[in-house]
């Protein structure tokens, strides 16, 4: 029997406010255990929260981008339940009224173009966390308390690992975008749990899922489903039935395994927070948020070949990070050379950014001085090969580029006179392959090109030389 892969994802995105979801304590990454708290994390007596606007406006902000209805009024919700790690015995949620509700996500799968609905997004708070690697002890850090979540949960319109990592990737790409979060897996800003099941090709009725936790990256959360739909198979064709449970994905091992049975909601007993006011979103809010939403990819993509004139697979990779294209734009704007700004973003400029871990936001050339070394180029002060010599002595001085050329003697010579003594140096060096040219083998004009360039250290001006080179040869 064939069987049919079907997957849901609940993916939550760690928000880059600097203050939490409803106290003023920093969310930043990696302070000492324990030290960004105060009363409110810890849901002490007599503290109450209050609501981070930030946290609505980053809400209404995916949900605008994502197609969502937006919730004019929405309920916090406590959801119960015991772990070391959530002091307050409760985590701030919302269930039966979210923010944002019936989106879509259009994402380009294996089988060509698809779209995955979304249920809803909601906000929530983040649980602390246990630390298991010191000694025989657990250890608790709830700095991670309060710090402000959205979770998308999407319907089962996923059927593959491929596709699922496909739909994160493009979820990550709009998050990033939003400027809302820097959607890094690695640190937990962007978790993944993936609810899998299995039935028979040409069912309707959906089988027995179950959730997968522990997924660091794309290509783990590909492995895990895949290994998941491929047990569920094994189980059914012999004879067993699928247990409703959460699983932990091993990657070592790259396998899962049982964790615990699968909560329910009524598990959790969600009542509204009493401490808290229902959130309202008005017209002058929705308007003001859908205001600073940015150009989004695909309207990017596009706008580049019709204003540019580069081709589509450029633009496509150029707008693939928000950062990426506004450096782009940028270099442009100082080369006013689209194409050679684009080969040199795709090439030299993304090349080093994935070699170094560097953001673009530090990346030591700017923008502008790509630009005016694309400009000279253009302008036939230097040539490629020298400007690539430019650009890896502008990553280690943060010098301009005029100055390095200036400074090493890297211009470009264009003087026919000196040129035409190289030339006729080379040519007088190598008689055979002069005949070879001249009896027809005329590939061999790249060797005496090379051999030119050679001599001249690269500054030669190709086009002279080139010019010199057939003349001499065709005479």
């Amino acid at each position: 029997m064939k069987y049919e892969t079907v997957v849901g994802l609940e993916v939550h995105c760690q928000l880059n406010t600097r203050s939490k979801a409803f106290c003023g304590c920093s969310t930043e990454f990696g302070r000492p255990a324990n030290t960004n708290v105060c009363p409110v994390c810890l849901a002490l007596p007599g503290a109450l929260p209050v609501l981070n606007r930030k946290v609505v406006e980053s809400a209404v902000k995916l949900g605008l981008a994502t197609g969502c209805s937006i919730a004019p009024h929405s309920v916090l919700a406590r959801k119960n339940y015991f772990y070391p790690d959530l002091p307050k015995g409760y985590q701030i949620s919302q269930y039966e009224e979210p923010i944002c509700s019936e989106g879509v996500l259009h994402v380009d799968t294996a089988g060509g173009g698809g779209k995955v609905r979304l249920v809803r997004i909601h906000i929530e708070e983040d649980a602390g966390k246990s630390i298991h690697d010191i000694g025989e002890d657990t250890f608790i850090d709830v700095n991670r308390c309060g710090v402000p979540l959205l979770e998308i949960v999407s319907y089962p319109d996923i059927r593959s690992g491929s596709d699922a990592s496909a739909y994160l990737q493009k979820l990550r790409q709009i998050i990033k975008y939003l400027g809302i979060s820097d959607g890094n897996m690695e640190e937990g800003s962007l978790r993944c749990d993936a609810n899998v099941s299995v039935r028979p090709e040409g069912a309707v009725e959906y089988g027995t899922r179950t959730e997968i936790k522990n997924m660091n990256s794309f290509r783990n959360v590909e492995k895990a489903i895949e290994y998941e739909a491929r047990r569920h198979v094994g189980v059914l064709e012999n004879g067993g039935t699928i247990v409703q449970e959460t699983r932990l994905w091993d990657a070592d091992k790259q396998e899962t395994r049982s964790m615990r049975g699968k909560e329910f909601a009524h598990d959790y007993r969600y009542f509204p927070d009493p401490d808290l006011v229902p959130i309202q979103v008005d017209g002058e809010m929705l308007e003001q948020v859908r205001g600073e939403l940015p150009e989004f990819p695909e309207a990017r993509a596009g706008r580049f070949v019709e204003e540019f004139g580069i081709p589509e697979y450029d633009a496509g990779v150029l707008t693939g990070e928000r950062e990426v294209a506004d450096y782009f734009e940028e270099t442009v704007r100082s080369c006013n050379d689209a194409k050679a700004a684009s080969n040199w973003v795709m090439g030299e400029v993304l090349r080093t950014l994935k070699e170094t871990s560097v953001p673009v936001g530090s990346f030591r050339v700017s923008p502008e001085r790509l630009g005016r070394l694309i400009g000279l180029i253009g302008k036939g002060a230097i040539s490629t090969t020298i400007a690539k010599q430019v650009f890896e002595k502008m990553l280690d001085s943060g010098e301009e580029p005029e100055l390095i050329v200036d400074r090493e003697g890297l211009a470009q010579v264009s003087d026919t006179g000196a040129i035409e003594k190289v030339v006729q140096g080379v040519l007088d060096a190598n008689p055979a392959q002069v005949e070879q040219y001249r009896s027809g083998k005329t590939r061999v004009f790249g060797f005496f090109v090379g051999q030119c360039m050679k001599e001249m250290k690269g500054k030669g001006n190709p086009g002279v030389v080139n010019d010199i080179l057939k003349r001499k040869l065709d005479a």
